[in-house]
């Protein structure tokens, strides 16, 4: 009876896993035109992981981020947010649902100070005329002084936020999106662009944000010794499909990546 019973328990355990997935893709396909970009892809991230996705140029890793966000629709498949089919949602319900994103170019309001960007991120309706009369309550103004120590920009809270090297924009919308307290967070290259010693940097409060505030984090990254050093998982795509999963160590030395990826035999 045990024979039977034990393939059950973990088939049982595997599914209520992914039914508790912050996010979870169900075979996800893109088309534009004749051109499959992404091709039947299933991912998975678990409350409290970072998970980076990787691949060699058009391997689809945007598209894929685009069709979970909302900005584009998916040609086949479903995306779950919290075990909710957000599918066919539109880009801003998708985002109001706990889902924050992170750009290759910064998305920040140069003109406004850096204080004031995070105090827009966090109040709701975003930045809109209310929320830039409405006096921010004392619980707001407090998370926005721990965030800006955190990220290193309080002696420089009042400074335009245009003004700012592009490393420190990328700080000022890290931190914007941690006063949302998005379920998860998309991250596309947030090294890209970035000095060494700011990635650093980076790469601690990415950390104490994943283990302070139990931030769960999905990025896509071409930096391979970042995302080799911060990723609890990684995912592969090459020509549009899914070609590995695992560890950081796992992918190193799968030789489908090394191939696909690093031009390696």
């Amino acid at each position: 009876m045990s024979e039977t019973t034990e393939p059950d328990a973990r088939t049982a355990a595997a599914a209520t896993d992914s039914d508790r997935a912050v996010l979870r893709t169900d075979g996800v396909t893109k088309r534009f035109g004749g051109l499959t970009a992404v091709d039947d892809v299933d991912v998975e991230v678990q409350k409290g992981e970072i998970v980076g996705l990787i691949g060699p140029n058009g391997a689809g890793k945007s598209t894929l981020f685009n069709c979970i966000t909302g900005t584009l629709s998916a040609d086949e498949g479903r995306v779950y947010l919290q075990g909710q089919d957000v599918t066919d949602w539109p880009e801003y319900k998708i985002a109001r649902a706990g889902l924050g994103r992170m750009f290759q170019e910064t998305r920040i309001f140069g003109d406004m100070t850096v204080r004031k960007n995070l105090l827009l991120a966090a109040q709701e309706g975003g930045a809109n005329v209310g929320s830039l009369l409405r006096r921010p309550d004392d619980t707001l103004i407090e998370r926005t002084e721990e965030l800006l120590d955190y990220v290193d920009l309080g002696g420089l809270a009042e400074t335009r936020a245009g003004r700012l090297s592009f490393g420190q924009q990328k700080l000022i919308e890290f931190a914007m999106e941690l006063m949302a307290e998005p379920d998860l967070l998309l991250m596309d290259e947030p090294a890209g662009g970035i000095n060494p010693s700011m990635l650093e940097n980076l790469i601690e409060y990415i950390r104490t944000a994943n283990e302070d505030e139990e931030a769960t984090i999905f990025l896509i990254e071409h930096n391979m010794d970042f995302v080799m050093e911060i990723a609890d998982r990684i995912y592969v795509l090459a020509h549009g499909e899914r070609i590995a999963e695992g560890t950081p160590e796992e992918i190193q030395n799968d030789q489908r990546v090394l191939n696909a990826y690093l031009g390696r035999e």
